[in-house]
């Protein structure tokens, strides 16, 4: 494909010569014969930087925001990040067109509900790509996870795959991320939902407002078709102006809403209204906010005139690795591993839990290095209101000392509570959180969920809090 065909995606660019294209690199170390290679600023770095050797290793041209002294032909455009996509898109012959695109961005619950719209899916014979924290799947392949929302080289060559793989849906987890670097800026969704907006990722975004306002830009007149909004979430309120769109929620009125006939501690039977049709499901995973997530999957697939059949069998099916996963008994009381990594999001998992606590509630917590320090005392003082005992330890530290984000968690905790014990070695803490189970007790173990490492200076650790917990049930037994 000629890079003059590539730079009608882009108007206004400039074009200085062309060439024949064969593959699209962002990475100048691995850039190969034919590429082209783009070039844009970053946080820490410019990739301009790297075009000579892009050069040198055979790229055919490089996508650029200001003119290079480079031999190759260039593309000169104003936005190096957007241009990428676009370009990615194109050289895949735009496989987003091609199969029907349901987005799914908040702060917390986007895993589930993708999964679950994928799950419902299935059922009404959609052949379905997912795309999100966990990895990627469709047909036979699974990608192990790296990104929720991949960049755009990979990303638009994922979905070619699909396409070609015969597959007709693909579900997207859409990060904030996604949205601030215009990782998927030439989709426009035939579905997009919306779960819910609470405090994460203000390390990138600074404020509450640009986190927001990155959120916002799935929802406009152009980038979605449809939108399914949480009306128990007051941002919803700014959200799809100009757009059709549902309303769902438990709390606030809605178009579509749920009433909870039973609830346990691993699952819940609801009936699900969704604008006067009724639907009954079971969920298999406790806590109102995974009927939340039901109602909102099962939104966005009416838009597809997905049965009601079929909407209960794709709930009635989902079991997501490391979200309130229920892990087995020890010592009499129960274990779930879960990905809460916010305040928010551990407020639901430990509220959930509470329901259903006949002892103690035990919760075993760290915060991650090098990200949003703000919400650490905030997580503290969370665990500190809604558990009876809370172990402390390290979640990917990454280049922080593990004691002082500890420390930082401490400052809301003990505001609260002094029902709490430091064990900085994860899985050193974790025996001891199951030590201390007895009958009626809950452990909570939360922040990694179905993470497989620890990420310590620059280093990933193969590591998994799963895999701690089955060994010491396993050497009970």
């Amino acid at each position: 494909m000629k890079l003059s065909e590539l730079a009608k995606e882009i108007p206004g660019s400039q074009l200085k010569g062309d060439a024949e294209i064969r593959g699209l690199t962002a990475d100048s170390r691995v850039a190969g014969e034919g590429d082209v290679f783009f070039c844009f600023c970053g946080k820490n770095s410019d990739a301009h930087e790297f075009a000579a050797e892009a050069e040198a290793r055979g790229c055919a041209a490089v996508v650029c925001e200001y003119e290079l002294p480079v031999m190759c032909a260039q593309l000169i455009v104003t936005d190096g990040r957007d241009a990428m996509a676009r370009i990615a898109a194109a050289f895949y012959c735009h496989p987003e067109r091609k199969l029907k695109m349901i987005g799914v961005t908040g702060t917390n619950g986007k895993t589930t509900t993708a999964a679950m719209i994928c799950n419902i899916l299935q059922a009404a014979g959609y052949r379905t790509g997912l795309i999100g924290t966990l990895g990627a799947a469709y047909d036979t392949v699974r990608i192990a996870p790296s990104l929720t929302t991949p960049d755009p080289i990979g990303l638009f060559s994922l979905l070619s795959d699909m396409v070609s793989a015969g597959t007709s849906a693909a579900i997207m987890e859409v990060s904030a991320h996604a949205l601030a670097l215009r990782k998927e800026s030439p989709i426009c969704y035939d579905v997009a939902v919306f779960t819910n907006l609470t405090r994460d990722h203000l390390d990138f975004f600074g404020d509450m407002e640009t986190y927001g306002a990155a959120k916002r830009t799935l929802f406009c007149r152009g980038k979605c078709k449809y939108a399914v909004l949480n009306s128990d979430d007051a941002f919803s309120k700014t959200l799809a102006k100009g757009v059709r769109k549902i309303t769902y929620g438990l709390e606030t009125p809605a178009d579509a809403f749920a009433i909870v006939r039973s609830e346990t501690l691993r699952e819940c039977t609801a009936i699900l209204n969704l604008q006067d049709e009724l639907c009954e499901v079971t969920i298999p995973m406790t806590g109102r906010f995974n009927l939340s997530n039901a109602l909102a999957a099962a939104c966005a697939v009416r838009r597809f005139g997905v049965d009601m059949q079929s909407i209960a069998e794709g709930i009635g099916a989902t079991k997501v690795e490391g979200r309130l996963e229920w892990m087995g008994r020890y010592q009499g009381g129960d274990v779930f591993v879960d990905f809460a990594h916010t305040p928010d999001g551990l407020e639901k998992s430990l509220s959930a839990l509470r329901e259903h606590c006949a002892g103690r509630l035990i919760a075993l917590f760290g915060c991650g290095g090098n990200r949003d320090r703000g919400k650490r005392a905030k997580m503290g003082e969370t665990a500190g209101r809604y558990a009876d005992f809370c172990v402390l330890t390290s979640d990917n530290p990454r280049f922080e000392d593990p004691y002082a984000i500890i420390s930082e968690i401490e400052t809301g905790m003990r505001s609260v509570s002094d029902a709490y014990i430091v064990l900085e070695e994860r899985e050193r803490a974790i025996a001891y959180a199951m030590g201390m189970l007895a009958d009626g007790d809950i452990l909570l173990i939360a922040g990694k969920g179905a993470e497989k490492y620890q990420e310590i200076m620059g280093i990933k650790y193969d590591y998994e809090d799963k895999a701690v917990i089955r060994s010491i049930i396993g050497k009970a037994s």
